[in-house]
């Protein structure tokens, strides 16, 4: 079976508001972080059509603060799958609809989801179809950020040992 990538593609938006900011009055980093883990999983669902659970975040890359008062919106989408794995991407863009109102990328973000059975056990995803030729660069350079997740795993499990004793031992 194969789906299209635009049939996962996930849009949410929110305000920032004081409760969501830090004392430069700007976007917690962990409550992007939540949001972003959020709008993911949804796209891994409307991929799937079953549970997820996140494998992994690649890293979020913050490239511009998302001040109080501003809008930002999130963007996600599946974009490599493996068998029982989907990469999702997700665009964080931001804006001041009072000023400009002008869109402007301010981080972005790659997550591993794993679909799973109602006895949670992994099961095969959909097979991705890129709806144009920049979606296709997207699945064809998935493949290699899939193979350094691999490694980045292994490594983290070499690390299991290190830290099951006390840092301080």
């Amino acid at each position: 079976m194969e789906k299209k990538m635009s049939e996962s593609y996930t849009v949410k938006t929110a305000n920032v508001l004081p409760p969501d900011t830090n004392n430069h009055n700007t976007l917690y980093g962990g409550r992007l972080m939540e949001y972003i883990d959020d709008v993911a999983s949804i796209a891994a669902r409307r991929h799937s059509k079953s549970k997820v659970v996140t494998a992994s975040i690649d890293s979020v890359d913050f490239l511009e603060p998302v001040n109080l008062g501003e809008v930002v919106t999130l963007e996600a989408m599946v974009t490599h799958t493996g068998n029982s794995s989907m990469e999702v991407l997700v665009k964080i863009s931001k804006e001041d609809p009072e000023n400009s109102g002008d869109a402007k990328l301010a981080a972005f973000s790659f997550l591993t989801f794993v679909a799973l059975s109602d006895d949670k056990k992994p099961i095969k995803v959909p097979q991705l179809i890129a709806d144009n030729d920049r979606l296709k660069w997207l699945d064809e350079t998935g493949e290699e950020r899939a193979e350094h997740r691999l490694h980045r795993r292994d490594r983290s499990k070499a690390l299991r040992e290190f830290f099951a004793k006390d840092l301080l031992d």
